[in-house]
């Protein structure tokens, strides 16, 4: 009798087993990753590797790296047609000249001279006016003498 306790026990536990479902995990990755990007240097030392080896190594070689054969044959073509070089120079923007540099600041303090010199000429301008117009009224305020002497 103790083995069919044992047996039900046993039929329990693997009926509990089944009702216990594990849900997938809600969490979902932040960003997709982007496509690989390969320098000129690793190219350069597979596509050397791949062409040394017989057919099974290639597969290999392939499977090991994770890369497809139409990618070595993208890799190829651009070593022939002597991209590599081109490759391998770093991207982003040239680092900025020096001399276009200074260029900027001297125009900037050129303006900033023709703006000063233009607001001197109005104050010259207005000096003269204001100049003018004092000799205008010392004139015609002064009294006229008729040639007599004091």
């Amino acid at each position: 009798m103790s083995t069919t306790i044992h047996h039900s026990l046993d039929g329990r536990a693997h009926a509990d087993a089944m009702d216990d479902h594990t849900d997938p995990d809600p969490e979902v990755p932040d960003k997709a990753r982007g496509p690989r990007r390969f320098g000129a240097s690793y190219k350069a030392r597979v596509l050397a590797e791949y062409e040394s080896l017989d057919k099974a190594a290639k597969g290999a070689l392939l499977r090991r790296e994770g890369l497809y054969s139409s990618l070595l044959s993208e890799w190829r073509s651009q070593r022939d047609r002597g991209a590599m070089t081109e490759l391998a120079k770093p991207s982003g923007r040239p680092p900025a000249d020096p001399k276009d540099h200074e260029i900027a600041r001297l125009r900037r303090r050129n303006e900033q001279l023709e703006a000063d010199l233009d607001t001197a000429r109005k104050v010259i301008e207005v000096q003269g006016k204001l100049s003018a117009l004092l000799e205008q009224l010392a004139t015609d305020s002064a009294p006229e003498t008729r040639g007599e002497t004091k």
